[in-house]
């Protein structure tokens, strides 16, 4: 895709070690109330960035059993989970910007529709300082644009809102596609599995 990759693999490893724990422990702290779009914020990035990675690893550990640990010895191997992670991630930001604005709309009569593209630029803007890939940083602003003209928002949180996302993860998993072809349903049932957790989440933490 035309980057340019500098990391050596030791510090890819260490880099994709800590990426693969981080997650879990970050989802144990405790959980504050949701009080403000600051909040708001900083709720969407986590949580995306949460079930982004949390669903990519595990399918791959799934799939490649023992031979797990492996991938971090395969430079090759980790760019392109590098690359589905990113291309994974910004996806989950559109989902989870788009429904908890619907959400707020319908449920908590807020109606400040424009609050969905602040938030998902503020967070994309956030992402270069974590080296997002310059290609997947504009496909995503233009794919964003495309949704968000088209989304409705009277019907975006009750219908499918994390569909895009799902299907992501099987796009872009780096996994063999006649293997993929049969874990579909699976795989796209883990994210929507986990998208629930973070629906209940969000509506016992919010606070507006």
């Amino acid at each position: 895709m035309g980057i340019k990759y500098k990391l050596r693999l030791k510090d890819l490893k260490l880099k994709y070690l800590v990426e693969y724990f981080s997650p879990i422990l970050k989802y144990l702290k405790p959980k504050k109330k949701i009080s403000n779009y600051q909040d708001l914020e900083e709720f969407i990035q986590k949580k995306s960035a949460w079930v982004s990675q949390v669903t990519l690893y595990g399918y791959l550990k799934t799939r490649m059993g023992a031979k797990y640990v492996l991938m971090f010895e395969d430079e090759v191997f980790l760019q392109s989970i590098n690359t589905a992670k990113w291309n994974i991630y910004v996806v989950a930001l559109q989902d989870l910007s788009f429904y908890t604005i619907s959400y707020l709309k319908n449920i908590r009569n807020i109606h400040d529709t424009e609050k969905a593209k602040e938030l998902f630029y503020k967070i994309l803007d956030k992402e270069k300082k974590n080296e997002i890939p310059n290609d997947i940083f504009e496909n995503t602003k233009a794919q964003f644009e495309k949704r968000y003209n088209e989304v409705d928002w009277t019907s975006y949180h009750k219908s499918l809102p994390f569909n895009t996302s799902a299907l992501a993860l099987y796009e872009w998993s780096p996994i063999a596609e006649e293997l993929k072809t049969l874990d579909k349903k699976i795989v796209l049932n883990s994210m929507i599995l986990k998208w629930d957790n973070i629906k209940k989440e969000f509506d016992e933490l919010i606070n507006f």
